[in-house]
């Protein structure tokens, strides 16, 4: 049985600037992160024996004088300001292309402001990005997670719509074009903030999956991003299975295979990947 690793799996640029940040700060000491660092149980296990602490918002308190990493989805601005009440250092690993979404939500929010219009977010409701996102514009933004929530829109007003940065492309573009078709001409502002570097996977994975009898998904259970992805891999390929370790490989997924695929999320490391196709290739087949 074969086994081959996708290579263009695994952490996105924005998840190993983080892990980067928050390695090279843990050398000085003990430093807190808000949330989990990436959405991998395993990855967040290794950084806290090296010293990492992840800590809530109501936690932030307990790291006053100290230091505080904000994590590669960022954070709305009143937890900036939670922190200099406290006295706390941010070290900010916000990824650039979220911050770069975070000012356009701000700027849409002025817009529609003037002139009574809403600003929507196709994302994961509570989703750390979507939180950041939410919070330049104070919380007055409609998020939703598909066409059955565009109920939640005020149809008859100025709509500008923006994407969560890891959604998929065809999931937003399809959703466009239902609003548009039940709106007024120029009612809509469309601004796809897709990551084109998470994007661009998709069309790639969907060959991958293709290509092997078993495909197996290696993500944490929080990643947005990996549902997306294995659904398309399954949508390919009907024997494709989602893990987060080793231990949860299945000896009858693999009867009659020859060709087995690991892949992963954006949150997902190259070293957990590899230690599956290890425990996959002793499997007998």
């Amino acid at each position: 049985m074969r086994v081959e690793i996708d290579d263009k799996s695994g952490f996105c640029f924005g998840v190993v600037r983080a892990i980067n940040e928050a390695e090279n700060a843990l050398k000085e000491g003990a430093i807190a992160s808000l949330g989990d660092i990436v959405h991998n149980h395993i990855e967040v296990q290794r950084l806290e024996a090296l010293g990492l602490r992840t800590i809530s918002r109501e936690e932030i308190p307990s790291v006053a004088g100290g230091r505080m990493l904000i994590r590669a989805h960022g954070e709305p601005p009143k937890t900036y300001e939670v922190a200099k009440n406290h006295n706390i250092t941010i070290i900010d690993a916000t990824c650039p292309v979220v911050a770069a979404l975070q000012r356009k939500v701000k700027e849409a929010h002025q817009k529609m402001s003037e002139c009574g219009g809403s600003v929507v977010i196709f994302g994961k409701r509570g989703h750390a990005e979507v939180v950041g996102l939410a919070g330049q514009a104070d919380g007055n933004v409609v998020v939703v997670e598909s066409e059955e929530d565009l109920s939640l829109i005020e149809l008859s007003r100025p709509i500008y719509l923006l994407s969560q940065t890891t959604q998929s492309v065809t999931a937003f573009h399809r959703l466009a074009d239902t609003i548009r078709s039940r709106v007024g001409e120029g009612m809509l502002t469309v601004d796809d903030t897709i990551c084109r570097r998470v994007s661009s996977r998709e069309g790639h994975l969907r060959e991958f999956a293709r290509n092997h009898d078993v495909i197996v998904f290696v993500c944490g259970g929080k990643s947005s991003n990996g549902k997306v992805l294995y659904e398309i891999c399954h949508a390919e390929n009907p024997r494709s299975y989602k893990i987060e370790r080793p231990n949860e490989l299945q000896r009858e997924w693999f009867e009659g295979a020859e060709s087995v695929g690991v892949c992963g999320a954006t949150s997902t490391p190259k070293w957990l990947m590899e230690r599956v196709a290890v425990a996959i290739s002793s499997i007998e087949n």
